[in-house]
C-alpha cells in the first residue's frame, strides 16, 4: 500500500463519517483533524471497500490503544508479561492477618 492509497481511503473516510472518535467521542475540527486516524476494523490495510465498512475514525490515543490491545491478545496476556514469562502467582497480602496477629503479641 502506497502513501497515495492511504491518502485516498483517509479522504474517503473523512467524507463518509462524522469527525468524531468512534471510541471516546472526541469531536474534531479542521485545526486538529490530523489527530483523527482511520482504523481498519479487520486490521487489514488492504481491505478498503468504497462504502467504508472496514473503517472507523479513531483519535490517535484510541487508535494506539486498539492496536496495543490487539498485540496483547495475540500474546495471550497483558503487556507486562512476555510470552516466555508465567503469570505472577505471588500474593503479597496472603499472610497479612497472621503477620498482624504476631505483631500485636
Amino acid at each position: 500500500m502506497g502513501k497515495q492509497d492511504e491518502g485516498s481511503y483517509r479522504e474517503q473516510a473523512l467524507k463518509i463519517y462524522p469527525w468524531i472518535c468512534g471510541r471516546c467521542a472526541r469531536e474534531f475540527k479542521h485545526s486538529n483533524l490530523r489527530e483523527l486516524t482511520v482504523h481498519h476494523r479487520d486490521h487489514n490495510h488492504s481491505n478498503n471497500p468504497p462504502d467504508g465498512s472496514n473503517w472507523e475514525l479513531l483519535c490517535l490515543y484510541c487508535h494506539d490503544n486498539e492496536h496495543q490491545r490487539q498485540l496483547e491478545a495475540g500474546r495471550g496476556g497483558s503487556s507486562a508479561s512476555s510470552p516466555d514469562t508465567a503469570p505472577a502467582t505471588h500474593s503479597p497480602f496472603a499472610d497479612l492477618k497472621a503477620l498482624l496477629a504476631r505483631k500485636r503479641t
